[in-house]
């Protein structure tokens, strides 16, 4: 299992420590939350943080936006390079098109879906991109919980990557802990974000990414 703890539960006083201290625990990439304040109710970090976040950190970005006007969006993040990037399907318009954007970047395309919308949606985009993250909480807040039933989307979803793109990953974000990463594992999940777990557990960041994988 790979971890991708999220920034979102970080002590932003002390960001680039925190960013520090993921890396050095053993996480396989930083998990960058981008809300505009209008697509979720939340607004968070642009480009300036997210580029001392880069500094800060030794492993690659992954960066999920949740925003109105994602084209925007990516020319704002691509020069930083991250791994991935990530946006909704349910506010995209033509999200080939970006997808085939992204791609031309550099950058690995991926797709995002809310709790209510069914793998099916994408499935005729799965050949276009090297990531799908289904969220397990509704999206623009930490801390909450896990919805149980992404674990049956998950494993709908890996039976449409085994059949149209046997190497797109499965990501899972929300609520995710040591209570639940089993049933993620079995249904077909390859990278978990966390934030809440890792950042506030008792016996700290590096031990609780080792509960993870």
């Amino acid at each position: 299992m790979q971890v991708a703890p999220s920034i979102l539960s970080a002590d932003f006083g002390n960001l680039a420590h925190d960013v520090k201290a993921i890396c050095d625990g053993g996480c396989d990439y930083v998990h960058v939350d981008v809300m505009d304040g209008h697509f979720v109710p939340n607004l968070t970090i642009g480009p300036v943080v997210v580029e001392a976040v880069s500094r800060a950190s030794s492993k690659p970005l992954d960066i999920h936006l949740m925003v109105e006007n994602n084209s925007f969006f990516v020319d704002l993040f691509a020069p930083l390079k991250p791994k991935y990037i990530s946006f909704h399907i349910e506010e995209e318009k033509h999200p080939h098109r970006l997808i085939q954007k992204i791609r031309s970047m550099g950058i690995s395309p991926a797709l995002v879906l809310n709790p209510h919308t069914p793998p099916e949606a994408i499935e005729f985009l799965l050949c276009d991109v090297d990531m799908v993250l289904l969220m397990s909480v509704n999206p623009g807040f930490g801390g909450q919980s896990f919805i149980e039933s992404v674990v049956e989307k998950a494993k709908r979803l890996k039976a449409l990557i085994e059949i149209k793109n046997p190497n797109c990953l499965i990501e899972v974000d929300g609520g995710v802990s040591d209570k639940n990463i089993d049933l993620l594992k079995d249904a077909g999940v390859d990278i978990v974000v966390a934030g809440s777990f890792v950042y506030k557990h008792p016996s700290g960041v590096a031990k609780a990414i080792e509960l993870l994988k």
